[in-house]
């Protein structure tokens, strides 16, 4: 029986990451939409060339790959280009997204996206969504600990990622994260064995 899928999101710093490499450990099949991402620009696939086309070779590092960098610089200040750059990507990302979920074997398998809410293609491909929630200081303190960036930068991807309240309205199941590891990881197994009991994702 095919699995179904549990989309997994929440805001920067709030510990989707954290829950989701618990429910590996556990032995649920995960896939990375971020990663998916960096996967269909890796060098050698067709839409590296495709960008090169566009941007010309500067938008490359030394070694070939993809200076991300330098493309996201390109593409804030060109919005048609961001457009161009969407409309090429998003289709593969989806189907990279897709094949590494055929392989899934579990009883469900869990697709961990920070767009999942922003992103209709990523929530239809979904039969129930999970949202790790924490208040926004406490995202702020985590990311500014973490990444070791000015507070501001961290307001600034609040401000470009979905709200707070949108990313609540779509979800299933939250999971307010407020203390320490071992009780998100308790949390994820409680969640774990009723998501084994759910029959394609309905309670």
């Amino acid at each position: 029986m095919k699995p179904w899928i549990l989309g997994l999101t929440g805001g920067i710093g709030s510990g989707k990451s954290a829950a989701a490499s618990h429910f590996g450990s556990l032995g649920v099949h995960l896939v990375d939409a971020d990663q998916a991402a960096r996967w269909v620009v890796e060098p050698g696939r067709p839409a590296l060339t495709h960008i090169v086309d566009r941007f010309g070779e500067q938008i490359l590092q030394g070694d070939g790959a993809l200076d991300r960098a330098a493309l996201r610089t390109r593409i804030f200040q060109a919005p048609e280009e961001r457009q161009w750059l969407e409309q090429l990507l998003h289709p593969l990302i989806r189907e990279e997204i897709r094949n590494v979920l055929d392989e899934a074997r579990s009883p469900y398998a869990i697709l961990v996206s920070p767009l999942l809410v922003e992103s209709a293609a990523q929530r239809q491909m979904s039969q129930r969504v999970l949202v790790v929630d924490v208040p926004e200081q406490v995202q702020i303190e985590r990311t500014v600990q973490r990444d070791q960036v000015p507070e501001e930068q961290v307001r600034a991807i609040l401000q470009a990622q979905a709200s707070r309240e949108e990313r609540l309205r779509h979800a299933h199941d939250v999971l307010v994260n407020d203390r320490d590891l071992a009780w998100l990881q308790r949390e994820v197994e409680r969640l774990h064995e009723f998501y084994l009991s759910l029959q394609g994702g309905q309670s």
